[in-house]
């Protein structure tokens, strides 16, 4: 009996050893999930843009000569009409002076050819001249008047010269660097420019987009596809170079009906509110304009997304249960959830957890939902008869 035992164990043993071994199944990994679906979204364009003062003016000189001195604090803000550069006035002096001189000489002169004119007069009517004479009087007197009013013209434009000698600002605004220093010399047929005054309290920031893009959204607006709001307004929001916000956000104010022949894009402007100069003229930033809401969108969560060189990654459930990775195109941002363009339809099941510890084939379950919180801290457990006091028979209480 021992020796048909141990043959058996033996026989026993032999038949497991020469089995190979069953591989284990692997578990499927909990999974919180996504599931794509049509929506109506905000129809956001990103563009890079740069940032450009409302106004500039360049101060220029307009006469020639040496500068004296630089009269305002470079980078202050200065108000219209104050002065910024002294020129040297010698020279423009003294040929005021000389005008003024050649005036007063006029002025002499058609004073007594007025004086003529008017003993002339009572002389021509008692005939003690004649009458050639007399004409002749009052044309000598009518044109030292014009020599006076030409010299007075001259006078001003003289004055009007001199005046030019203290450099002005033209508008107000935050001043710039100066492009000339004392002793320099300034050119009025030359226009040199002295510096540059910029307003700055609001600002335009200027995009390009292309032609096709444009069309799209003509388009899409034609067919309600992009809904517009009812002021037909179209908002944009700046992006800082450090990811920050802008926080006032402004409008499209200005879009060119022409398309440039050497880009292929189509210039737009938005005007934007700056009070605490914030943004800087010249300054890049990027744009999103929301140009209305788009119907038949898709937006999933921002965690759900990979990020890579190529493009946006996703891990979606296949029909088979199992992780599979998906390419998308991504959009712009709204809020926590990513505008998607392509690679996604609706009903696809989209992965947002553990994504570190899956890989595409391997099989997934989704998690059941959470049972919510009643409020006093424990899960809320749907009561059946048999748990109810109530429910139970009225002798099994008794009892």
């Amino acid at each position: 009996m021992m020796k048909k035992t141990l043959a058996g164990l033996l026989l026993l043993g032999l038949t497991a050893c020469s089995g190979e071994p069953e591989a284990p199944v692997q578990q499927p990994v909990p999974v919180e999930i996504y599931t794509v679906s049509e929506s109506e979204i905000p129809n956001i364009v990103e563009l890079p843009g740069r940032v450009e003062a409302i106004r500039v003016a360049d101060v220029r000189a307009r006469v020639t000569g040496i500068v004296q001195r630089r009269l305002y604090e470079e980078g202050s803000h200065v108000r219209a009409g104050q002065p910024l550069f002294a020129i040297d006035p010698s020279e423009l002096r003294a040929s005021t002076a000389q005008v003024r001189a050649s005036l007063q000489r006029e002025m002499a002169t058609a004073a007594n050819a007025k004086a003529v004119v008017d003993r002339y007069r009572s002389l021509v009517e008692e005939q003690a001249i004649s009458r050639q004479e007399y004409d002749a009087a009052v044309a000598a007197s009518r044109e030292a008047q014009a020599s006076v009013a030409q010299i007075k013209a001259e006078l001003d434009a003289a004055n009007l010269q001199l005046g030019y000698t203290t450099v002005r600002a033209p508008i107000a605004g935050r001043s710039r660097s100066a492009e000339v220093t004392e002793g320099a010399l300034v050119s009025a047929s030359e226009a040199t420019l002295l510096t540059q005054i910029e307003q700055a309290g609001r600002v335009y920031v200027t995009f390009a987009q292309s032609s096709s893009r444009i069309m799209d959204v003509r388009r899409g607006i034609a067919d309600g596809t992009i809904i517009l709001d009812e002021n037909d307004r179209s908002e944009v929001q700046l992006v800082f170079e450090d990811g920050t916000e802008y926080p006032i956000p402004g409008e499209i104010d200005f879009l060119d009906f022409s398309v440039n022949e050497t880009t292929g894009t189509v210039n737009l402007r938005a005007e934007f509110a700056n009070p605490t100069g914030l943004l800087l003229p010249g300054e890049f930033v990027r744009a999103r304009i929301f140009v209305g809401t788009r119907k038949g969108g898709f937006i999933i969560p921002q965690k759900a997304v990979t990020v890579s060189e190529t493009g946006g990654v996703v891990m979606v459930i296949d029909d088979e249960g199992k992780a599979a990775e998906r390419a998308v195109e991504l959009g712009a941002m709204t809020g926590s959830m990513w505008i998607i363009e392509s690679g996604l339809k609706a009903g696809d099941k989209v992965i947002t957890s553990n994504l570190q510890k899956i890989q595409s084939g391997i099989p997934v379950t989704p998690k059941k939902p959470e049972v919510k919180s009643n409020g006093s801290g424990t899960k809320a457990t749907p009561k059946t008869p048999e748990a109810s006091p109530a429910a139970k028979p009225k002798t099994e209480a008794a009892q």
